[in-house]
């Protein structure tokens, strides 16, 4: 497996805005592990192979347990996650499928009956972010582990 191309050498100064975008998402103020776990969720459903990887390992450092990882593909059948964990989950979901009938009212309720407005904007964030990041790595052909 090879990459098509590497992303820095593509744009250096959009690869470095980029990058910048995602340190302020890192730094706003959301837990960890919750937001590997958004991160992890949609890279599962875009298949980004590459950001699966990146974001398994950090989500480990962070504290996550293999179970959950491992169950994160069914989060809605399982005891494992919390009511906050749920409502960010089905959010990010909801922006990463857009198409499949946008951000529904009853998805963006749930996550404001337990986050206040700027965790949930945090949360759109880094939900954002990442399906970019899911773009730009399945672009290149970003070759996991490397």
């Amino acid at each position: 497996m090879e990459s098509r191309f590497s992303l820095p050498e593509l744009n250096a100064e959009l690869y470095r805005r980029m990058a910048a975008l995602t340190s302020a998402v890192e730094n706003c103020g959301l837990d960890h592990q919750l937001l590997e776990l958004i991160k992890m969720r949609a890279s599962q459903i875009n298949g980004c192979a590459y950001c699966i990887d990146i974001h398994s390992k950090a989500a480990r450092a962070a504290g996550e347990t293999e179970q959950r990882l491992y169950a994160l593909n069914a989060w809605r059948e399982t005891p494992f996650y919390t009511e906050r964990e749920h409502a960010a989950l089905a959010l990010t979901e909801a922006i990463t499928l857009i198409t499949d009938g946008h951000v529904p009212d009853a998805v963006y309720e749930q996550a404001h009956r337990v986050f206040d407005e700027k965790e949930v904007g945090q949360i759109i964030w880094a939900a954002a972010v990442i399906n970019t990041w899911n773009r730009l790595a399945i672009a290149a052909r970003s070759v996991p582990g490397s």
